[in-house]
């Protein structure tokens, strides 16, 4: 059986809102940040996001896996990346141009490699606007798994245009993370009542990949099987035949206009200040460089 995230009723003003116009402005957010690499446009959409956050009313207890794996990812991942290659910023930071802190150059023995990292200044502030922007997103979608009514999965998304077909696959979607999560923790408990010991898994990383077996195998195939299940019973209601008829029905509140009318707003903003004004490029304010002794 398929399941969803842990959603649960909390009475706050976002639940409150028309799911639509939740995505309507998530959608807008994100593609208004991603135009902007500028820390000074950056701070204003975060400082938009946390409030959006705190409005969810979320406690640590509930979202510590998410962050711990968020942070990780920005942080460590993308951040030391954007530091040491600057990959995804603009052609001036991946050549290492400007104020270089720290380079050096070594050649890979047997393959003739040459490997030359710098480290920059600007590499520095591209790092922090990567994370930002990164961080940004994660704000802003964080909540949806846990104040995003599921029964409202689909016909949120059909009511917005998108076809059944895609308008269910994204139903799916939504809930195939957490059903494998539930299945994978059935899998091991399981295993463990038949004495397998997870937490012994000796030897190099493919033995240990071997030995990981019992776990992967019974939970990629049930899966499958899931999977073919929901298709046959797809089929069963000629799913895809005609326009389907949904058990919710969703209705816009005012609220939800301004909230609507404040996204496209934001959005078009975002475009021509970028398109019409070309600001918002990569920035390097004086004390960074003053810090760093220039």
């Amino acid at each position: 059986m398929l399941i969803a995230w842990r959603y649960r009723e909390r009475n706050t003003l976002i639940q409150k809102l028309d799911p639509r116009a939740r995505w309507i402005f998530l959608l807008a957010v994100m593609f208004s940040v991603i135009q902007f690499w500028d820390i000074r446009f950056l701070a204003f959409f975060m400082g938009l996001s946390l409030m959006y956050y705190l409005l969810a009313r979320l406690t640590w207890k509930e979202t510590r896996r998410v962050w711990t794996f968020v942070l990780i990812l920005v942080v460590v991942i993308i951040g030391i990346n954007a530091v040491i290659t600057g990959r995804g910023g603009p052609t001036e930071i991946l050549r290492g141009a400007g104020h270089v802190l720290w380079e050096a150059q070594w050649v890979v023995p047997g393959v003739g490699w040459t490997i030359h990292p710098i480290i920059t200044v600007e590499k520095i502030v591209f790092a922090l606007a990567q994370m930002m922007r990164m961080l940004t997103i994660a704000i802003l979608f964080i909540p949806v798994a846990f104040t995003f009514n599921p029964n409202h999965y689909g016909v949120t998304f059909r009511r917005l245009g998108l076809p059944d077909k895609v308008a269910f696959s994204m139903d799916l979607a939504f809930r195939f993370v957490p059903t494998l999560a539930r299945d994978f923790n059935l899998t091991l408990d399981a295993q463990r009542a038949r004495g397998y010991e997870v937490e012994k898994l000796e030897g190099g990383l493919l033995a240990q990949i071997r030995k990981m077996a019992p776990l992967i195998v019974p939970v990629t195939i049930n899966a499958i099987v899931g999977a073919e299940d929901i298709v046959n019973a797809m089929d069963l209601r000629c799913f895809g035949l005609r326009p389907r008829t949904w058990l919710h029905e969703l209705r816009y509140a005012p609220r939800d206009y301004v909230l609507i009318g404040f996204s496209v707003l934001l959005l078009v903003g975002s475009i021509l200040v970028r398109a019409l004004l070309r600001v918002g490029d990569l920035w390097v304010p004086d004390a960074v460089l003053r810090l760093f002794g220039f």
